[in-house]
């Protein structure tokens, strides 16, 4: 087992090492610099220079891209050249935005993807169980933004139940409880947007495994000793219907962070999203390089995470991990 986890995370660090290289080398490519935002046409071109001196930008790449990594290695993101700040410090504000976003994204996600797959499997009435199918791969295959602009519209602007933008209102005064009331009504529609796929993506790979946990042998043997029909459902059946839940889990950490990537931007929340949208429109390669860390690390971190969940919750699966 440990060696397992060893060899994962020496993979896990090649891969991010090969994420931030090629990103440093497209940005590189790409048209325009960092130095761009400062650039005019009356503005001499000795100034110019010296803006780029100041910035890096004209020495060697190689010797960039070593600079970078020995900074980047240490610790040390660099400093935003739109922000004008250490991206340390900026991290510091947006990823526990990010995180108090995901989070209660995920908790939905679990609750409301699993409470719909159960209704799928158990629901014995043929046109309901067609309808909810239906709204299922609805909420799957309408773009985020798409679900978020016309939410914005209807709740916001039409019936005005749901502030349209950022995480609270700056012009509003109180103690603990009417600024946790206003921070949960200010999470509601970012986080019901984002979740709407995310249950929907989760339902249906419950229902695929609660169908298939149900016909195996020992909950027909269940069944054929006359226990009630509600225990083998909840007690037997569905922890083995979870594993395959578990590892989706893990592996949608990624793609979890790309939706906020869009719904952060759209909502103005002031997460890890909206940052780096800006920074790209920006140039502002310690910023995108940073993001670009954080989204490689939680794909590792998401695989291994799904890996050693399913681990504990089935040990039978323990020599594979160990060959």
């Amino acid at each position: 087992m440990v060696r397992y986890i060893l060899k994962r995370l020496l993979q896990a660090i090649f891969i991010v090492w090969a994420v931030l290289t090629l990103t440093f080398v497209l940005l590189q490519c790409a048209p325009g610099d960092p130095a761009s935002l400062y650039i005019r046409p009356e503005i001499d071109p000795a100034v110019v220079a010296n803006i780029r001196e100041q910035m890096g930008l004209n020495r060697p790449l190689p010797t960039q891209y070593a600079a970078w990594l020995q900074a980047f290695a240490g610790g040390n993101f660099g400093f935003s050249f739109s922000h004008l700040r250490p991206v340390r410090e900026i991290f510091a504000e947006a990823i526990p935005n990010t995180l108090q976003l995901t989070g209660v994204v995920l908790i939905l996600q679990l609750c409301g993807g699993v409470l719909a797959g159960i209704a799928l499997t158990v629901i014995r009435q043929k046109s309901l169980r067609h309808l909810l199918n239906i709204i299922i791969l609805i909420a799957y295959s309408t773009p985020g933004f798409l679900v978020a602009i016309v939410a914005l519209w209807l709740f916001s602007l039409q019936l005005g139940w749901l502030p349209p933008s950022h995480m609270a209102n700056l012009l509003a005064e109180g103690n603990f409880w009417p600024a946790t009331l206003d921070r949960i009504r200010h999470l509601i529609l970012p986080a019901a947007v984002l979740s709407l796929p995310a249950m929907a993506y989760t339902a249906k790979i419950f229902h695929a495994s609660f169908r298939e946990v149900l016909t195996q042998d020992y909950i027909l043997t269940a069944r054929a000793y006359g226990i009630a029909h509600r225990r083998v459902l909840f007690k037997y059946a569905l922890r083995n219907a979870l594993l395959p839940l578990l590892s989706s889990l893990g592996l949608f950490l990624p793609f979890l962070f790309g939706g906020t990537v869009i719904i952060e931007s759209i909502f103005s929340w002031p997460g890890m999203g909206k940052i780096t949208v800006d920074a790209i429109f920006s140039h502002d390669f310690p910023i995108i390089l940073a993001t670009t860390f954080v989204a490689a690390l939680s794909v590792v971190i998401g695989n291994l995470l799904a890996d050693l969940s399913y681990l504990i919750v089935d040990p039978r699966v323990k020599p594979a991990y160990e060959s």
